[in-house]
């Protein structure tokens, strides 16, 4: 298992002056073997009896495409670091503010060529579930079929030919590698 490293920059704690501007940053240092999929930034409210975290703001996808949930917040995400930006902080804008860094293990496919298998296998998560596309197209009988556990796949076509693709996903998001034949 895999630790990833991320650190908040601004001095704690830290204060603002109701009607400017609150800026939190982070920087993420991953493993070669990572890959971000998701920065979320959440406040729990300094006030309330239950106070319940509040997402703020989210990146996502391969680009990193970043959103908040109210106008008056901003999200960026460059190279290792996340920015987050709160215009017009008021009272109810006070808190903890937390960021959570969502990364997915790179999937490797390996062959067995005396066996007719592909056997796909994943560095990292927890509950993983596996599926296999040929050609980007679920696997049929007539490719091969998938062992119980979706790691392998025993090829039955003749010969084995084209792109297939092992994807491994679980509730933090998925992975995926291709063996060309």
């Amino acid at each position: 298992m895999w630790c990833m490293l991320v650190h908040i920059t601004n001095k704690q704690p830290v204060h603002v002056i109701p009607g400017s501007r609150l800026d939190l940053k982070a920087w993420i240092k991953t493993e070669p073997q990572e890959e971000i999929s998701m920065v979320t930034w959440e406040r729990e409210p300094e006030t309330g009896f239950d106070p319940v975290m509040v997402t703020l703001a989210t990146c996502s996808g391969s680009s990193m495409k970043c959103a908040g949930t109210r106008p008056n917040v901003r999200v960026n995400m460059e190279q290792q670091e996340t920015t987050l930006q709160i215009n017009g902080y008021s009272r109810a804008d006070s808190g903890e503010y937390s960021v959570i860094v969502t990364a997915v293990h790179h999937v490797s496919v390996s062959i067995n060529v005396s066996h007719s298998s592909l056997v796909c296998g994943e560095a990292w998560g927890t509950d993983p579930s596996f599926s296999w596309l040929h050609e980007r197209a679920v696997i049929t009988q007539t490719v091969g079929r998938v062992s119980r556990d979706g790691t392998t796949l025993f090829v039955t076509m003749s010969p084995i030919c084209g792109h297939f693709t092992c994807v491994v996903s679980n509730k933090l998001g998925h992975s995926s590698d291709t063996y060309a034949a």
